[in-house]
């Protein structure tokens, strides 16, 4: 029996509460104001350090990093809306545009209040058994204004956990592509809040959390192949597959209704995806540097190798082919940017280019509908990145990296294809059991008048062109879709 949309509503009511007064510290709990004098107690000090101790390094906030990070934070942020919302947006049909550039608007507010209430916790907090951060942060307990070394030595505590935010954000919003014009945006708010606190907050501590297991392992991931691409494209397959295909979808035309808002996004990626990956170094120095020379050389690669590749196998490029192209060799070099040098770049980007071009192509022989390819860019894009770095990483570039198979260490591609077949296997079968579940409760998919009639007017009553004459009513698709 299906609950209706109020009892759910009112259920995650009740857990924000609960939540917020658990997170809620006592009045001994909570830690003085910077700059106040701490009360005196009766208990007796602490013994003095002898002569001969060493001091422990201090760490101290640099005013330098510190805006870097924030201004890298604002950059990723751009790239959920307007960037990924206008991608996206103009891919659809035009009586589903404001329905899609709902999605990622309406994730920057869900997963902020998540990420504060326990997923922040969840994802960086104290290691539990290399799987999930226990919940000692919740509601950001603890989580302050002086650095915090295991992770950034150099920024506030606070700097750090509203960067991670920025990627929490956008990773959800990347699923929302393989469902497009057909979820009910009720179910659409509780499948995103179960999936980013069961799958990307414990995937992004396997990887990046202080204790988390795939990290213990030496798997490299700079900027989130693993944790935001290959499980963003993973669970796109597992909607796709549960939602089912849209209504027409392999029978009617079904090209995007507006191009210039979809290149107008890519563009928007392509520039706040230099936050996304040169910010991944949590500081402005050199390996900033190095970052952002190879997000923008790999991606320019992709974008003519897909460009090319499109004008080979159809006879003309697509102003959609390079868009879609620069996007890939985003996604592919993510996992890499701060492990290799411009020259693997090249390759890295180039060959992204050509395999997703043909990975989203592949999808109508494989029979499911993956609206905006989803699957074919950041899944398959996001895997090649993943083994790429095991094959062109070196210490050259980061000392504390590793060097993959051409530099003498075949051993780290073993390791990073363990990262992506966990990532895999957990991100599927994790999000098949939340689709499911959401399914059978308050149902997935809207019903089928209204699809047709549009998710703009069914789901939000609005229209978003008011005269009703932009556009055409056929249905949108990514690159891959039927052309007729």
């Amino acid at each position: 029996m299906r609950l209706p949309c109020r009892s759910w509503l009112l259920v995650i009511l009740v857990l924000l509460v609960t939540v917020w007064i658990l997170a809620a510290p006592s009045a001994a709990q909570q830690a003085p104001a910077p700059g106040a004098v701490p009360a005196p107690t009766a208990a007796p000090a602490a013994p003095q350090p002898t002569a001969t101790a060493p001091a422990a390094p201090q760490a101290k906030i640099d005013s330098g990093d510190t805006a870097w990070m924030l201004t890298s934070a604002a950059l990723v942020l751009m790239m959920t809306a307007p960037g990924l919302a206008l991608f996206y947006g103009g891919m659809v049909r035009r009586h589903n545009v404001l329905g899609t550039i709902m999605h990622s608007f309406i994730i920057m507010a869900v997963i902020s209040i998540q990420w504060v209430l326990w997923g922040y916790s969840i994802a960086f907090g104290p290691d539990v058994g290399g799987l999930f951060g226990n919940l000692s942060w919740i509601g950001l307990r603890g989580v302050g204004l002086e650095p915090y070394p295991d992770y950034a030595a150099t920024i506030p505590h606070q700097a750090f956990m509203i960067y991670q935010l920025m990627f929490a954000i956008i990773t959800p919003a990347l699923i929302t592509g393989a469902f497009a014009e057909r979820m009910k945006f009720s179910a659409f708010l509780v499948f995103t809040l179960l999936w980013a606190t069961f799958i990307y907050d414990p995937l992004a501590h396997w990887v990046w959390g202080v204790g988390g297991w795939l990290r213990n392992l030496g798997a490299l991931d700079f900027a989130g192949g693993t944790v935001v691409h290959i499980s963003s494209g993973v669970s796109a397959l597992a909607a796709a597959l549960i939602v089912g295909k849209r209504r027409g979808y392999g029978t009617e035309p079904m090209p995007p209704h507006n191009l210039p808002l979809t290149v107008t996004g890519a563009a928007m990626l392509w520039v706040g995806w230099f936050g996304f990956n040169a910010g991944s170094a949590l500081s402005s120095g050199a390996l900033a540097t190095s970052a952002f020379v190879v997000t923008h050389i790999a991606t320019a690669a992709a974008t003519l190798a897909w460009m090319f590749t499109e004008w080979l196998a159809r006879g003309k490029p697509t102003v959609l082919g390079a868009a879609s192209g620069a996007v890939a060799g985003l996604v592919a070099i993510t996992p890499a940017s701060g492990f290799v040098g411009p020259l693997s770049s090249v390759v890295i980007g180039g060959v992204a280019g050509v395999l997703c071009y043909n990975a989203c192509n592949v999808k109508t022989k494989l029979g499911y509908d993956d609206s905006l390819d989803v699957v074919g860019v950041h899944g398959v894009g996001g895997t090649w990145g993943a083994l790429a770095t095991g094959l062109f990483a070196s210490k050259a570039v980061n000392d504390a990296g590793n060097n993959g198979l051409f530099f003498g260490n075949p051993g780290l591609l073993g390791v990073q294809a363990i990262a992506v077949l966990a990532t895999w296997i957990f991100a599927f079968i994790g999000a098949l059991i939340l689709l499911k579940l959401v399914d059978v409760t308050i149902g997935l998919r809207v019903e089928e008048e209204h699809e047709i009639a549009g998710l703009d007017l069914s789901q939000h009553n609005e229209s978003a062109y008011a005269l009703g004459m932009a556009g055409t009513s056929g249905f949108g698709g990514g690159l891959g879709a039927p052309k007729h």
